[in-house]
Parts: structure tokens; C-alpha cells; sequence
């Protein structure tokens, strides 16, 4: 049974496992529209893997936003499979891609690096950052949604006190996922607010505290000591905390969010991404480049508009909505 056809059986289990890998399948359409056909293409072209062959596959890669970093590295490993397996014909090579990516995507590590950190004892704060217009105050409300609907105490603290209408933004995210909104005025200090929100948290016994921040001030180092401190405040009222670290991008800025990614890194130690609008782009490839160029894990993707869109990630149904057009994943066998 190939890589593919395992991801099939894995994903027609059950329901639940069904359904997520319907919404991945639904959600990277313009994505795998664009790299189903360039794949298709070049292995119409090429019946022998060659040289030419893995040129050309370079492009496909980085034209869907993969990173060229990462786009090397997975080429290389494919050179080295296709000889161990001695693979001749470029029909034989679907499988194989695929199951690359997956590989490339957890390196080291194992599939938990995908899934929140909360099991601790006692309060667990979430600490969402990213620029003004990425989604932020939307993914933390999808998000509430899902810990409140997994049996979670949530409270939110509206730290982004900056930008106009930001509060009132979160104010009606917090009613829709049915959860308290722990606020101040427009212009307060963030780190008030967000001390506060703890304060809160604690005496109304909250499972979780999810702290929304500033996207934009003057400049980007104000913006930066502006999430240091709230950073400290947090740290300073329960050690160990925040226990997870967000950052969110809009996968329709392709290259442009590995720039923010880098440059919220430095200022704070990113724990895992959260990629919105991943059903707006065909450069989804940019889940691959994050992961490998940065080390950071994406958490959640948004592949949709609604309140269940922000789903866990999931490289398995990554990879299998990426390619399920491509003619690889027939009907599996039911004794297989």
C-alpha cells in the first residue's frame, strides 16, 4: 500500500477523521488546483525522472510558495529515494513527494508539536500576536469557540488596545463563542489589561486566559517592547507562563509572512502559528516553508469563514488535500 493510499484508509475511518480531511480537501481547492495541475503536467512530460525532471519540479515547488530552502532540501531527499528505490518512471514519484513533505514537515520530531500545550496545572495563557489585518482578533474568537466547546473555562483579555474598534472587534467574538471579555478603555496600557485579566482568570477559576495584543504602533520596536513587557507582566504572575505563544499570518501574503514570522520570533518566543485564509491563496505551500525555515510549528489553519473553520493542523490531511487530485488515491481496498 502506498504513502497515499495509507492517508486514504486513515481518513475514511471514521467520521470524525473523514470530515477533517473533507475541510482540508475543501479548503486548499485553489492551492491544489494549481499544484495538482503543474504536477500532472510535468509527469505528462517527463516519462523518465531525470535532471530536467527535478529543474522543473523546483519551479512547481516555489511557484506554490514552499521556500526555496526547503524546496532544496526536499529535492535532494527525492534524488536519493528515487535512486534507493530505483524509480524510473515519474508516475512512481507522486507517492513519494508526498510522503516527503510529511517528513520534512515533523522532521525530528513527533505529531505532537501540532497540538496546543495545555495540560499543565493551574491557569494556561495563550498569548496571540501578529500584525493589524492578518485575523488575529478572529482566530482568537474561533479558537475560544473550540476550547469552550472541548469543556474549557476561556476568558479573553482585549490587550490590543490600539487599534480603533479592536475591543469592541473582540467584545462580539466573545459573545458569539459565549465567553467573558476582560477589558479597558481604548488607549490603555495592554499589560493593565492583560494583569487584570489574569487577576480575573484566577478568581473565576478559568481553565484558559487568551490574551489578544497590540498589531501596530509607531514602529516596529515600540510594537516589539510593547509585547516584552506584556510578556513580563505575564511571566511575573504565573512562572511558566504564557504557555503558548501565537503567532498569526495571513497565508495570502506568501513570503511577506515568513518576514513577520522572523521578526516576531526575535521579540517573542513564537510557540506555534496560527495561518488564516489558507483557503484564499494557491501558495498553501507557505505551511512547509514556515515549518522548515523557521522550526515553528503551525498550530491552526483557517480554511474557511466560519466559526468551526480554524481547524488543528494536520500535515497528514496537508498533504492529502494537496494531492488528492492527482489521480493517486484510488478507491483502497476495505481489507487492506
Amino acid at each position: 500500500m502506498g504513502f497515499m493510499d495509507k492517508l486514504k484508509a486513515r481518513f475514511k475511518q471514521n467520521e470524525e477523521t473523514k470530515e477533517v480531511s473533507e475541510k482540508y480537501q475543501e479548503g486548499m481547492a485553489k492551492t491544489r488546483n494549481t499544484f495538482s495541475g503543474k504536477i500532472n503536467d510535468l509527469i505528462a512530460r517527463y516519462r523518465k525522472v531525470d535532471e530536467d525532471f527535478f529543474e522543473e519540479l523546483e519551479e512547481v515547488l516555489i511557484t506554490a510558495d514552499v521556500g526555496v530552502s526547503t524546496v532544496m532540501d526536499l529535492v535532494e531527499e527525492l534524488k536519493m529515494e528515487v535512486k534507493r528505490q530505483k524509480i524510473k518512471d515519474s508516475s512512481e514519484i507522486k507517492d513519494v513527494i508526498s510522503e516527503k513533505l510529511v517528513e520534512i514537515y515533523y522532521g525530528e520530531e513527533d505529531k505532537s508539536i501540532q497540538h496546543l500545550q495545555l495540560d499543565g496545572e493551574g491557569l494556561q495563557v495563550i498569548l496571540v500576536v501578529g500584525v493589524n489585518g492578518v485575523g488575529k482578533t478572529t482566530s482568537i474568537g474561533k479558537l475560544a469557540h473550540q476550547l469552550k466547546a472541548g469543556g474549557k473555562n476561556v476568558i479573553l483579555a482585549a490587550g490590543d488596545t490600539f487599534r480603533a474598534g479592536a475591543i469592541e472587534q473582540l467584545e462580539v467574538w466573545g459573545e458569539r463563542a459565549d465567553v467573558p471579555v476582560i477589558k479597558h478603555s481604548e488607549g490603555s496600557d495592554p499589560a493593565a489589561v492583560i494583569y487584570d485579566g489574569i487577576k480575573a482568570a484566577k478568581s473565576r477559576e478559568a481553565d484558559v486566559l487568551i490574551c489578544d495584543t497590540a498589531g501596530r504602533l509607531q514602529n516596529k520596536v515600540n510594537l516589539m517592547n510593547e509585547l516584552a513587557k506584556v510578556k513580563r507582566v505575564i511571566e511575573r504572575e504565573i512562572p511558566g507562563a504564557p504557555h503558548e505563544v501565537l503567532l498569526v499570518l495571513d497565508a495570502t501574503t506568501g513570503q511577506n509572512a515568513l518576514t513577520q514570522a522572523r521578526t516576531f520570533s526575535e521579540a517573542t518566543d513564537v510557540t506555534g502559528i496560527v495561518l488564516t485564509k489558507l483557503d484564499g491563496t494557491a501558495k498553501g505551500g507557505i505551511v512547509l516553508a514556515i515549518r522548515n525555515e523557521l522550526q515553528i510549528p503551525v498550530k491552526f489553519v483557517g480554511l474557511g469563514e466560519g466559526i468551526d473553520d480554524l481547524q488543528q493542523f494536520d500535515a497528514d490531511a496537508f498533504v492529502y488535500g494537496l494531492f488528492s487530485d492527482l489521480g493517486i488515491n484510488e478507491e483502497v481496498e476495505e481489507d487492506k
